[in-house]
């Protein structure tokens, strides 16, 4: 993978932090359809990527404040398993305005890198099992692939299992 550059206006937050940490990724932008509420599941059949591979960034509330989830799209969130991993009790998903204030980003183009403000961040442990996985790059229609120990060390992230199937 080379190092992108910020080239047709595909710059955002979260490239331009990649970029400054000298982090090899790679962009893989796609048409999106405005009708669709799958973004990560368009994400994966636009790029002809396995679910598993692409990760789905989800805010939620926990006793501490918000915090950033990074999950398989093909998974949902244990909350449970969530909070436990930063420490806490309870935990809910975040409404969507808020999460779009306090991160910078609209809501099926939320990247766990380049936000307002850095959040805590549990990436799931599936990740690591992967060379490389896929986000949002900051966009709908556009998805960053990177090492997880790329996307792990630039958030803070610790690793937990907090996806459940099904």
């Amino acid at each position: 993978m080379a190092k992108a550059k910020r080239k047709g206006g595909q710059g955002t937050p979260a490239t331009v932090e990649l970029t400054r940490a000298g982090v090899d990724f790679t962009l893989h932008p796609y048409e999106h359809d405005p009708n669709s509420q799958a973004y990560g599941e368009e994400a994966a059949d636009a790029l002809g990527v396995p679910y598993e591979r692409i990760f789905k960034t989800l805010v939620a509330e926990v006793d501490t404040g918000l915090a950033v989830a990074v999950v398989p799209v093909a998974a949902k969130l244990n909350l449970k398993a969530f909070a436990a991993a930063l420490g806490g009790k309870r935990a809910a998903l975040a409404d969507a305005a808020k999460v779009e204030r306090v991160t910078g980003y609209v809501v099926g183009g939320i990247s766990p890198l380049g936000q307002r403000k850095p959040l805590p961040t549990v990436v799931d442990d599936s990740a690591l099992n992967f060379p490389t996985i896929y986000f949002s790059a900051g966009r709908r229609g556009l998805q960053i692939e990177t090492a997880p120990a790329n996307l792990i060390t630039l958030t803070r992230a610790v690793t937990a299992p907090i996806a459940r199937t099904g």
